[in-house]
């Protein structure tokens, strides 16, 4: 047998099986994708109606699960990584093989920004239909570095009020309507969580102070956005020293000290203490929502009891209307790619953008302003007492790196400083002096 002829009947054999295979099977683009939000492969991992899945974990498999039923053409490989997965995400860059596509928070893109690791967005979203202008004020901000975009924006959280509305009236915190009280300066939240203890014996405010420190650290930056402070203003050197903290903190130690905020518990007590009915407001984030929802509509629990509501940090500083916020993104790596690839990318962000509603469900802010501003969205609970967050929502500047690392530092001092450990204007020094220290050795 000749050659040529040996040739041809391997390429006659090659399409007689390309044939033979599922049409999808040879044509599949491939990618990577690496989240965290948990796992549920028990419960979820083969689900594609968006609409019965619940939870963070349960939206986004069910999700990414639609999305490759819907496009066959397309294979979003997934990898679960323990929260927040960016050791390991670091590791893999360090190593050349880091994921196509990964969750991240918008605070944190600029640890990878700066390095060049992360490819600009622009293109490839409006390649794909996406307009950033379609996004909500919040989440432009904080995917935007230098001018481009880095991430997909899926949302924005916040810490909130939610509050035991049954011990509210106890405490006689609520208005002709029913609406809770909340306090519109410093002196009026002391003087709230003191009428509170008194008529309910229970603490005001259910925070954890045991193993926790981005709570206090949250906190902090929420209230010196409140004195139109930016402690961050040069990304490369903090200014945290300062009266308009020492005021935030004092006030804090003041509650600890009597008693009006609960006493040494870490996350998870937090929670079942705010389940339990056992204080009035739980400064915990837009996540648990629909957990504390639910909780309210069975019988027989603390908050069904006298109901539940939530809102956003009440204004206690006459400045503007700011809260600190962060949020959720999908970013792409910096890496050689056909262009079936990048393609690829840009139908599964356009796909992400496009079901944001669903996403919404989690109790986060959605990123998209038509979705925020629709009936649907609206009709969920408690949605329109949070709904101002989008437009209030404050992150720190862009350029900041080691967000993470840094609300480490500000909560541990500050934590220290509420229940007492070390004095205000010791713990507001070493504060600063430590993330300068930080900042200093990028």
């Amino acid at each position: 047998m000749t050659l040529m002829r040996r040739s041809m009947l391997a390429a006659a054999a090659a399409c007689t099986i390309a044939a033979l295979l599922p049409q999808g099977a040879m044509a599949a683009t491939e990618l990577k994708l690496q989240r965290f939000f948990g796992a549920c492969d028990a419960d979820f991992g083969s689900n594609t109606d968006v609409s019965k899945a619940v939870g963070e974990c349960g939206i986004i498999t069910s999700m990414i699960n639609k999305f490759n039923a819907d496009n066959p053409d397309i294979h979003i490989s997934v990898t679960t990584v323990e929260w927040p997965g960016y050791d390991q995400l670091t590791a893999q860059f360090a190593a050349g093989d880091p994921p196509d596509i990964v969750t991240i928070h918008q605070s944190v893109l600029a640890d990878y920004q700066t390095k060049g690791l992360l490819l600009p967005l622009d293109e490839v979203l409006a390649s794909a239909g996406v307009k950033p202008g379609d996004f909500t004020d919040a989440s432009s901000k904080g995917v935007t570095k230098d001018g481009k975009i880095y991430g997909l924006p899926i949302d924005n959280w916040t810490l909130l009020f939610h509050i035991n509305l049954g011990l509210f009236k106890q405490a006689g915190l609520v208005d002709a309507s029913g609406k809770p009280i909340l306090p519109k300066s410093i002196d009026e939240l002391l003087a709230q969580a003191k009428q509170f203890k008194e008529k309910t014996g229970k603490p005001y405010i259910i925070q954890p102070t045991a193993n926790e420190t981005a709570n206090f650290a949250w906190t902090l930056y929420s209230f010196l956005f409140q004195q139109n402070v930016d402690a961050f203003a040069d990304p490369t050197k903090a200014t945290l020293n300062l009266p308009a903290a020492k005021s935030v903190i004092e006030a804090m130690r003041t509650l600890y000290a009597e008693g009006e905020i609960a006493n040494g518990l870490d996350y998870a007590a937090g929670i079942n203490a705010f389940l339990a009915g056992e204080g009035g407001v739980h400064l915990n984030g837009t996540w648990v929502i629909g957990d504390y929802n639910a909780s309210s509509e069975k019988a027989g629990t603390a908050l069904n009891k006298g109901g539940y509501a939530v809102y956003p940090y009440p204004q206690i500083f006459p400045g503007r209307p700011a809260q600190y916020a962060d949020g959720h993104s999908f970013a792409v790596s910096q890496k050689d790619r056909t262009p079936e690839e990048t393609a690829a990318i840009g139908k599964f962000l356009a796909f992400f953008a496009a079901h944001d509603f669903d996403w919404a469900r989690t109790g986060h802010l959605p990123s998209m302003k038509a979705v925020i501003e629709s009936a649907e969205f609206k009709a969920l609970p408690h949605r329109d007492t949070i709904a101002p967050i989008a437009t209030t929502g404050t992150s720190l500047p862009s350029g900041v790196q080691r967000v993470f690392a840094i609300q480490d530092i500000v909560g541990q001092e500050m934590g220290a400083a509420v229940t007492g450990q070390k004095e205000v204007d010791a713990a507001l020094a070493d504060m600063e002096s430590r993330v300068n220290e930080l900042l200093a050795n990028l």
